[in-house]
This record gives structure tokens, C-alpha cells and sequence, in this order.
């Protein structure tokens, strides 16, 4: 059906624009006046969302769209709709009282997509920025079984532990990356600013310099003659990175090697198994069908590796394999995972098990994460070690070498 955009009156006389889908333009200023306001003008629009006419300046200041927003969004309506409002009533509301522009524009295009005769997850379909297909899937099963209450308050629950997670990791890298980070923004101004200097110091000794400060000589003089071509070089590689990770195979590639770096690998691996076994058993509880379940979690897994491995449980379970079988196959459930899938499935409480598993996975990454910093340590102190050892030894060596020369004088 074609898109209309329309300018109309509200109660109050104010001026109200959108966009609605339907079969004409009479259909459209009958959904108008059905909803109490006047239309003035109506045209067919290719585009269906159209938001608030702003400028460049307030689309680049304005706040994005966050999860927190999408998840408060859950709870809040979980509440108007189990306190017996009205879907469309309860929508309204949450615009108003939205403080995200942004969002209010996104609910303002839900209430306008259920005015046109659309399902809430096919309204939320063309938002694929701000809801996930987990989240459409999940609510169109709550649409499909009555249930759409108790949908979104597990979404609300799901979304926290999904936040949760992501805060715990950054907090545990936060301290590694700053430490990374000036480092090397000290090796930078060390060979730009302090062996230059020291080199013309050097240069009046008319003797021949030890190895390792000809090494740093030598790195020095490269970084200040060519660091355009250094900072080209290294804007070209970002580039070249994001562009490979974009793609299928270079996203696979690279999702399969984060899981095999020391320390960190293993602590993104029981990350998103934890949240597989999550979303699995909220799909599962919601009374999704285990094939379309899997294929929904394996959206959801910010892993390509992963979903891979997740897709081809999928593909077993579809040719008639157990479950169990199919978790053994993929290769990255551990032996006590496995062992509580047999017994989910042959007790046929898989979804309770799914949850013991990600409560198992989320105090794994909980301990690895506290730890974290105490492995790290180790290697950043070596780190720091061997740098500050080059420098003595090709900074302060010649001139102990000269002031030996001079008390022998």
C-alpha cells in the first residue's frame, strides 16, 4: 500500500504532520477523523517515516537512540498494558512523556503504522535500528499467542542483562586500554620530541654510539621525516580494517580470531554463549518453535563465529538430530553445558536448563572480568619494563659512557 503524508488539526488547533500507509488518501482522512483530528492536506510520500523537519546542525546534537531507551520503553509498556490501557492510548502517553526526540518520533511512527491497519513487530520492522530482530521476533510471538504483556517484561529483563554484560566488560578493559594507550602516546613524543634533542647532544661526542641508541637514532629520524606518510598509512588501515570487517567473511574471520586472543578470548566467548542461552531460553518460554528459536538467538549473538556454529545446531535439529548432539558438534559448549542439555532434553525443561547455563556463563565472566586486571598487569608492567630498559639503554648509555671519559680526564 502506498504512504501518505498528511498535515491536520489536533483538538487544540495545533498543526500535527506524519505519515500513514494505506489504500487512499479518503482511507487516510477517515483514520484522521477517527482519531479526533482534522486533516488539511494529504499527498502520497515515497518515504515512510517521515519525522520532525530539522535542521543539519539539531539531526548531528541530537541525542541517539539507546538501548536504555528501548528497555524503559519495554518495562513502561508492560506496565499500561497489564494495568488494562489501551495500546494505542498507552503509545501516545510514551510519546509525550519521551525525552529522547529521536524515540518520540520512532513511537509517534508506531502509533501512525497501528492506525493503518499494522501489527506492533511489523510497525517496529522498519526500525531495525532501534529493535533488534530478537526483539520484533519476540513480539510478534506475544502478538501470535495473546501473551504481549509478559513479552515485554522479559524483553525488559533481557535487555538489562544485555546491558549489564556490556558495562561490565568495557569496565573491566577501561583500565588496559588507558594504560595501552599512553603508552603509546609516550613511545610518540619520545621519538618526535626527546631523541631529537638528545641527538644533537650525541652528535658533539665524535665517537661511535652504541647499537641501541643508533637503533632509536635511526627510529627517530624515520618518524619525524615520514610521519605524514606514517598518518596516512595508519588512516588507510583503519580503513581498510573497517572495510574488511564489514564484510561476511572478513566479519567471520575476525569474530573466530577475538575468540582465540589470550585472556580477553575467552571472556567474549562465555559472554555470548551466556547470551545465547538467555535469548534461547526466553524464546523458548514464549513458546517459540527450538528450530525458529535458534534461528532468531542466532541473530542476536554479536559473534559471526558463533552464529555460524549456532545456525548449524539449527540446520541438525531441522534433519531430526538431538539437540544435544548438535551442541556437541558446534565445538564451543563445554563439557558441563553439554551435560545439562542432555538432561534438559531429556527431561523436556530445556528452557530451565538454558537459564542455569547462562547463569553459569554470566558468574564465569563475572569472575574473569574481576581477575581481568590482575592477569593483565603482568604484561603490561613487562611491557613497561622492556621500554623503559631500550630507553636507559640507548639514551642514558653513552652519556654514562662520556662521564666516565671525563672523571678519567
Amino acid at each position: 500500500m502506498p504512504f501518505f503524508a498528511y498535515k491536520a488539526r489536533n483538538s487544540r488547533g495545533e498543526l500535527v504532520e506524519g505519515v500513514l500507509e494505506s489504500a487512499d488518501s479518503g482511507a487516510v482522512a477517515s483514520q484522521l477523523f477517527n482519531t479526533g483530528v482534522t486533516p488539511i492536506q494529504i499527498s502520497v510520500t515515497s518515504q515512510p517515516v517521515r519525522g520532525e523537519q530539522t535542521g543539519w546542525w539539531s539531526k548531528i546534537t541530537e541525542p541517539k537512540i539507546l538501548s536504555i531507551d528501548v528497555q524503559l520503553f519495554s518495562r513502561q509498556l508492560y506496565t499500561l498494558l497489564k494495568s488494562g490501557v489501551p495500546i494505542m492510548r498507552g503509545l501516545a502517553g510514551l510519546q509525550e512523556s519521551a525525552i529522547n526526540k529521536a524515540f518520540a518520533r520512532v513511537i509517534q511512527d508506531l502509533r501512525e503504522a497501528l492506525d493503518g491497519g499494522r501489527e506492533l513487530s511489523a510497525a517496529m520492522r522498519r526500525h531495525p535500528g532501534v529493535f533488534s530482530s530478537f526483539y520484533i521476533s519476540m513480539v510478534r510471538v506475544g502478538e501470535m499467542t495473546g501473551q504481549l504483556e509478559d513479552i515485554f517484561i522479559r524483553l525488559y529483563a533481557h535487555l538489562e542483562f544485555e546491558r549489564e554484560m556490556s558495562e561490565r566488560v568495557k569496565s573491566a578493559l577501561r583500565y588496559p586500554m588507558f594504560v595501552m594507550i599512553a603508552m603509546v602516546l609516550a613511545m610518540i613524543v619520545i621519538n618526535i620530541f626527546v631523541i631529537p634533542a638528545f641527538a644533537k647532544v650525541f652528535a658533539g661526542f665524535n665517537a661511535e654510539l652504541p647499537f641501541m641508541t643508533r637503533i632509536l637514532l635511526g627510529v627517530s629520524n624515520f618518524m619525524v621525516q615520514y610521519w605524514v606518510m606514517l598518518l596516512a598509512t595508519a588512516i588507510v588501515a583503519i580503513f581498510a580494517f573497517r572495510m574488511f570487517v564489514a564484510s561476511p567473511g572478513g566479519r567471520y574471520q575476525w569474530d573466530k580470531f577475538k575468540l582465540r586472543i589470550p585472556i580477553v578470548g575467552r571472556i567474549i566467548l562465555k559472554g555470548t554463549l551466556a547470551r545465547f542461552a538467555r535469548s534461547f531460553a526466553l524464546s523458548s518460554k514464549s513458546g517459540v518453535p527450538i528450530v525458529q528459536a535458534l534461528n532468531v538467538v542466532a541473530q542476536t549473538v554479536d559473534n559471526h563465529y558463533i552464529a555460524m556454529r549456532i545456525e548449524q545446531m539449527r540446520d541438525g535439529v531441522e534433519r531430526g538430530e538431538s539437540i544435544l548432539r548438535t551442541a556437541a558438534a558446534a565445538g564451543v559448549f563445554t563439557p558441563v553445558v553439554l551435560q545439562m542439555i542432555a538432561v534438559g532434553e531429556e527431561t523436556g525443561e530445556i528452557d530451565d536448563l538454558m537459564d542455569e547455563i547462562a547463569s553459569m556463563y554470566e558468574h564465569d565472566v563475572e569472575y574473569e572480568l574481576k581477575t581481568l586486571s590482575a592477569n593483565i598487569e603482568p604484561i603490561l608492567i613487562v611491557g613497561l619494563g622492556v621500554l623503559v630498559l631500550i630507553l636507559a639503554l640507548g639514551i642514558f648509555l653513552p652519556i654514562w659512557d662520556l662521564g666516565k671519559v671525563a672523571l678519567k680526564r
